[in-house]
C-alpha cells in the first residue's frame, strides 16, 4: 500500500521497474490521492493511471485542464455512466474517441455519440451499438 503522496512519486519517477509498477498498481488512502491531485498536478495523469483509484478521484480528474488526463480518465473500464458521459461531451476529440472506444461504455453514452460531429467518434460508437467490436 502507498502510504504518502511522497511515496508515490518516488514510485513512479523510480528508475527500478518493480516500484514503478508498484505506483500503477498499489492501493493508496483516498486522503494520498487527494493530496496528490490538489498538490501535484504533474501527477495526475499518472494517478488517473493507477489500477486502484477511487471513482471519486477519476470523478475529479474528468474535469482536469489537461486533455491526456481526462484521455487517460476516459479509457478507464472503471468509470460509471455520469463520467462516461461528461467525457463523451468533451471538447477534445481524442477525449471522447476513448469513451466511444471504452469496453464499458453504456449503451445510453454510445447513443449520445451517434451525433458527434467527427465521423471516428459517430462510427465507433455505431459499431459498437451494433456488437461490432
Amino acid at each position: 500500500m502507498i502510504r504518502s503522496a511522497q511515496e508515490f512519486l518516488e514510485l513512479r519517477f523510480s528508475d527500478d521497474p518493480a516500484k514503478y509498477q508498484r505506483a500503477a498498481h498499489d492501493e493508496a488512502p483516498l486522503a494520498v490521492w487527494r493530496e496528490l491531485i490538489e498538490s501535484y498536478p504533474e501527477s495526475r495523469y499518472w494517478v488517473a493511471h493507477n489500477k486502484t483509484v477511487p471513482l471519486e478521484i477519476l470523478r475529479a480528474l474528468a474535469l482536469d485542464g489537461d486533455v491526456r488526463v481526462r484521455g487517460m480518465v476516459a479509457l478507464r473500464r472503471k468509470i460509471d455512466e455520469p463520467t462516461q458521459e461528461l467525457l463523451a461531451s468533451d471538447q477534445d476529440s481524442g477525449v471522447r474517441l476513448s469513451v466511444a472506444r471504452n469496453k464499458s461504455a453504456t449503451r445510453r453514452v454510445l447513443a449520445s455519440m451517434l451525433t458527434d460531429e467527427w465521423d471516428e467518434i459517430r462510427n465507433t460508437a455505431r459499431h459498437r451499438l451494433d456488437g461490432v467490436e
